[in-house]
Order: structure tokens, then C-alpha cells, then sequence
């Protein structure tokens, strides 16, 4: 009965009223929804690190030059055993370990 109602009164002008209305509701009403309270919506607890987990960045110079000097060791450390680790596995598979140069 209410059905029939609203479907006699939604004709011509009315009709047109009633769209435009869920034109502009629609967007409106999608965007206050997922545009309100994101923080709890649309959060994963634990993405983002936390400040004991992310890098701390040097400013003072002492910090700056001692984590330069870490960086470089670290770099030294991975040169020096890059050539014992490919002599290993060469050793592994049983190949012929070629003769290094140090006199270069």
C-alpha cells in the first residue's frame, strides 16, 4: 500500500527531485562514511614500527662519523669473507679452487 503510494508520487517533476537528491546523497553519504573514524576502521595494530623498532637517524657529528665508520667495517667485514665463502663453495662442489693473485 505504501509502495503503491510512493510509486504514484515519484512521477515526472517528483521523479526528478528524487534523483538528483540520491545524486548528491550518494557520494556525500559514501564519503562521510568512509571518511569518518579511520583511525579505528581501517587500522592493522602493529604496521607501523614502533620508535624502539625504526632507525634513529644521526645529527650531531659524533654520531654521524660513528656511524660512517660502522658502515664502513661492516662493508670491509662482508669484502673480506666474500672471497672464503666463494672458495668454500667451490671446495663444496668439488671444482678446482683458481689461484688468487695478491701481488697486484
Amino acid at each position: 500500500m505504501v509502495f503503491n503510494y510512493i510509486l504514484r508520487s515519484l512521477r515526472g517533476t517528483n521523479l526528478e527531485v528524487f534523483k538528483f537528491g540520491m545524486y548528491l546523497a550518494f557520494p556525500i553519504g559514501y564519503m562521510y562514511y568512509f571518511g569518518t573514524n579511520l583511525e579505528n576502521r581501517f587500522s592493522v595494530p602493529g604496521f607501523w614500527p614502533t620508535q624502539e623498532q625504526s632507525h634513529k637517524i644521526p645529527f650531531e657529528r659524533e654520531e654521524i662519523r660513528a656511524e660512517v665508520q660502522r658502515i664502513q667495517q661492516k662493508m670491509a667485514d662482508l669484502r673480506a669473507r666474500s672471497p672464503l665463502e666463494q672458495q668454500q663453495r667451490l671446495k663444496d662442489r668439488g671444482t678446482e679452487v683458481p689461484e688468487q693473485n695478491t701481488s697486484g
